[in-house]
């Protein structure tokens, strides 16, 4: 494990995604708790494109521009329900002692349908985790599944401070119901200028 590697997959699991704007629209609406669930989710729904990428299946999936198209506007679709939704309900913002209190399993369940219908996470694991592999290890796969495991806590960890962070500043937000009703738009908005972005990304 170098550290370049670890200062490189902390730069990118940084940069704002969908799985942070969930995880920070959770933590405001819900509390940490649930930002940590969606935190799981996200993580979770980042296995499947490092399995695809250690199995050698995103370059098939690279090879293949209907299979990546088709999963490439599934998952703009979603997207764009997600933005849809956080428009429409107040609810997703609710910050009042009568807010509805999402399940679990259903918050889980919405952070790993957001990674898992990125196809590009496959492409970006593919070009990303063999940077890192020296030329003369004995066991290459079992070094990416190593690194795999590390981006996956380092992801969890990262999200969950967000979720945390957001947390922190609900009391402040919901003193302040414009703040929270721009907040709202500001996440749809951000959910459907992704989709837009990933219905429009060519290989």
């Amino acid at each position: 494990m170098s550290f370049d590697y670890l200062v490189t997959a902390l730069v990118v699991i940084l940069l704002p995604g969908t799985g942070v704007l969930y995880t920070l629209a959770l933590g405001l609406s819900q509390g940490w708790r649930a930002s940590a669930f969606a935190a799981f989710g996200c993580t979770l729904g980042i296995l499947p494109h490092l399995a695809a990428a250690i199995a050698g299946l995103a370059a098939l999936l690279h090879a293949s521009a209907i299979a990546f198209q088709a999963l490439t506007y599934l998952g703009a679709a979603y997207l764009l329900y997600m933005a849809w939704s956080v428009w429409r309900d107040g609810s997703a913002l609710q910050l009042s002692g009568q807010r509805q209190r999402l399940r679990p399993a259903r918050i889980i369940l919405k952070g790993v349908l957001l990674n898992v219908l990125n196809p590009k996470l496959s492409l970006f694991f593919l070009a990303f985790l063999p940077q890192f592999i020296p030329p003369a290890t004995a066991r290459p796969i079992a070094a990416m599944n190593e690194l795999a495991l590390w981006f996956m806590a380092l992801t969890f960890l990262v999200f969950l401070g967000y979720g945390v962070c957001a947390s922190a500043v609900r009391t402040q937000v919901a003193r302040r119901p414009s703040v929270l009703l721009w907040l709202r738009r500001g996440f749809a908005l951000a959910f459907a200028s992704l989709g837009l972005k990933l219905a429009f990304s060519r290989l």
